[in-house]
């Protein structure tokens, strides 16, 4: 069965296929269909999922292996292949025969970069296909661009004016990804106290400006880096600035879930590899491979613990100074003590 992105969630809340291929080159409608998939599966206590990241030199016997091998941790399985292209000569028959007879309690999600008319008719895509849901994901017009922007803030509980729905939209014209970065950073700061009034165009183009007062990706790095007199002048800078410090603490907390889950996983007997794979964007994986090993699976379970106290200082929920936290917590993500920075002078 070939259905459209929009069509996919009530297809899941009606049933879980076996197979799940999903291809195309908008990269968060992708992330969002597979996500939706996953969370199908969980829901029907599918409690292991199986990373298959298909790269070069991959021994497509793995995922015979993992579809008739017994699990020792669950009954019900996800296996998440994930390929970077075509399956290649070695992969297409494989698929092809996994898609005759899939195994029991086992679902197989299979994300591809986008498939031609001609691959898209090849005979392992349409095994597929027959066995399962085939999703295709295509880049949005611009008015259909206009309406996902517009659902994506009714669920975070905003309203814009017109002419702010129409700036967003622009900007949001073939990068989905960047245009739901700005909603949830317009969603930190007013999501709480804008659900009634309009945002207008002046507080879009001040909030989600593309400038140094939004450098709180740069913070983020720096600290799993490890580089703490530097992190926490990047932190000065950005109080200076009067940056929101929900936007800072929204980057770090990204950082510290990210290592509390390979923390986790890691501990339950995952190679670094097999904790790592998946995470976008990539290049942030060397980093959090160093960064991991700064604390124990617990310490980063519990900065996250942290964060949430963080977040209700921000909102007045708590008493403290959420800048004094945010400071403390970047130099925990950098690995190192305040003290070891006292000496410094930071500016």
């Amino acid at each position: 069965m070939r259905l459209r992105f929009n069509q996919l969630k009530a297809s899941l809340d009606e049933t879980l296929a076996p197979v799940y291929l999903i291809t195309g080159d908008e990269p968060l409608q992708v992330m969002l269909a597979a996500d939706a998939v996953r969370a199908a599966a969980r829901a029907r206590d599918y409690q292991e999922r199986l990373i298959l990241d298909v790269e070069a030199g991959f021994d497509w016997a793995a995922l015979r292996e993992a579809a008739t091998s017994l699990s020792l941790f669950a009954q019900r399985r996800l296996l998440d292949l994930r390929m970077p292209g075509k399956p290649g000569a070695a992969g297409a028959p494989a698929l092809t025969d996994y898609a005759r007879q899939p195994p029991p309690d086992t679902v197989l999600l299979v994300q591809c970069a986008r498939l031609d008319k001609a691959a898209a008719n090849t005979t392992w895509v349409k095994a597929l296909e027959r066995a399962g849901v085939m999703v295709q994901v295509w880049p949005l017009a611009a008015r259909e661009t206009r309406q996902w922007i517009q659902a994506r803030l009714i669920e975070k509980g905003l309203k814009v004016s017109p002419d702010a729905l129409s700036l967003l939209a622009e900007r949001g014209q073939g990068n989905l990804l960047a245009a739901n970065q700005e909603i949830e950073k317009l969603s930190l700061l007013y999501g709480d106290t804008r659900a009634r009034e309009p945002l207008s165009v002046a507080e879009i183009l001040v909030d989600v400006a593309d400038s140094a007062r939004f450098n709180v990706f740069e913070l983020a790095e720096t600290a799993l880096a490890g580089h703490g007199a530097q992190a926490a002048r990047i932190l000065q800078r950005l109080i200076a600035e009067d940056v929101k410090p929900a936007l800072v603490l929204w980057s770090l907390s990204d950082r510290v879930r990210a290592l509390a889950a390979i923390s986790g996983l890691i501990s339950q007997g995952a190679s670094v590899d097999r904790a790592t794979a998946g995470i976008n964007p990539s290049r942030r994986i060397p980093m959090l491979k160093m960064a991991y090993k700064r604390k124990t699976a617990a310490a980063w379970t519990a900065w996250l613990r942290r964060c949430a106290r963080i977040d209700r200082m921000i909102k007045g929920q708590e008493p403290g100074n959420p800048w004094d936290e945010l400071l403390v917590l970047t130099m925990s993500l950098c690995g190192q003590p305040l003290f070891d920075i006292a000496n410094e002078r930071i500016r």
